[in-house]
């Protein structure tokens, strides 16, 4: 398909060979425990994706990194969902570098994850029904040294292989209110451990398991305060990284979508009337989620551009729940029931609609949105 043919010229482009590695391997095991798929993409440079030049890094714009994003979907989904974590991440540090809110800490562990390949997993507030996004994942309390965490993140994507952990802490304050902070840990670090959580064979190539931290000390200069504005709407740090992770991580399952597609396309399955339906579908997802990458890209990353990046996010979850079903159709029972690819590729797709926030959370903040109110996801 062209525009799948399109995506993997990008991907090449930015990691040579990434792309001919992962294809001699096959999905099975590239998606099991273990994958090969996170070495490939730490061997090829894909850390410092999406890190500017400025930082050494290969400078990727979001346009580019939903590409690339699509074409490592199509081979490896758990790939695609594990390194978003850690490019919207970074996305979130190189923004603050460049903010009045750095303590220029930032510059130096941008060029670090540069020169040392490093991964960062993402703490953030994920996957607990009844709590919200905005409801950090750890508790500090004060220490002569800085403070003590505890608690953890579960599921925690690239929790084999990180470097760094990004999670969010509830700092306390002597009135007995709490600031919300985002912290930098290394996997070093004492107390911070990581225990089986994830189950499900979907999926289980992202390393997905649990990590907790233990009265793990940090200082100030891992810690990276925020806010929320008088309304509870998100602060400008928060909000670009939430606007790039909603963007990447629905770019992996347009890649899987993509990878089915392209299935239907090249075998030839059902009427050209069909096909033309199926692909037409999917690229809506694909243009809707190159517009909020556009977005990005012309600097417009305030609270109205993340409204529009969630209708962007879900309008193209939709579509692309809409492929996977036509493709499987398409495709027949036998290929379905047959096993391998097809049923694990279908499967794989419906983990979109698991991630932050829920289509019923958003339902309420959206209206009030729409009605002149800032968009709250607190």
């Amino acid at each position: 398909m062209r525009a799948l043919e399109a995506a993997r010229e990008v991907c090449e482009g930015y990691l040579p060979g990434l792309l001919d590695k992962l294809g001699g391997h096959s999905l099975e095991e590239l998606e099991r425990p273990g994958s090969p798929a996170i070495g490939l993409f730490r061997a090829h440079g894909g850390p410092s994706l999406v890190i500017p030049k400025t930082y050494s890094g290969l400078g990727a714009g979001p346009l580019d990194a939903v590409a690339v994003t699509r074409a490592l979907a199509a081979v490896s989904p758990s790939l695609a969902v594990a390194t978003t974590m850690h490019h919207f991440s970074v996305a979130t540090l190189f923004s603050l570098a460049d903010s009045l809110q750095s303590g220029g800490v930032e510059w130096a562990l941008l060029e670090g994850i540069v020169e040392q390949n490093l991964l960062v997993a993402s703490g953030f507030a994920e996957g607990r029904p009844g709590r919200g996004i905005l409801t950090p994942t750890m508790q500090a309390r004060p220490d002569a040294k800085g403070y003590r965490i505890n608690g953890s993140k579960k599921p925690c994507s690239l929790s084999g292989s990180m470097d760094l952990l990004t999670a969010s802490v509830a700092l306390p304050n002597e009135d007995g209110t709490s600031d919300m902070a985002v912290l930098l840990v290394p996997r070093q670090a004492e107390g911070l451990t990581v225990h089986p959580f994830w189950s499900s064979w979907a999926l289980a190539g992202a390393e997905s398991d649990e990590v907790r931290l233990t009265d793990v000390l940090v200082d100030e200069q891992q810690v990276m305060r925020t806010q929320l504005g008088s309304n509870r709407e998100l602060d400008e740090l928060q909000t670009v990284g939430f606007i790039w992770f909603e963007v990447l991580i629905s770019a992996s399952y347009l890649g899987i979508a993509s990878g089915l597609a392209e299935r239907v396309i090249s075998s030839g399955r059902g009427s050209v009337t069909e096909r033309a339906e199926l692909v037409t579908r999917l690229e809506t997802a694909s243009l809707l989620l190159e517009g909020a990458a556009r977005m990005i890209t012309d600097g417009e990353t305030d609270n109205a551009a993340l409204a529009k990046s969630l209708l962007a996010r879900y309008g193209a979850q939709d579509a692309i729940a809409d492929t996977v079903r036509r493709a499987v159709e398409l495709l027949g029972g036998m290929a379905f029931i047959g096993g391998g690819d097809i049923p694990y590729l279908a499967a794989a797709s419906h983990g979109l609609s698991f991630h932050p926030p829920s289509r019923s959370s958003f339902s309420e903040p959206l209206i009030e949105h729409v009605t002149g109110k800032p968009l709250r996801l607190a």
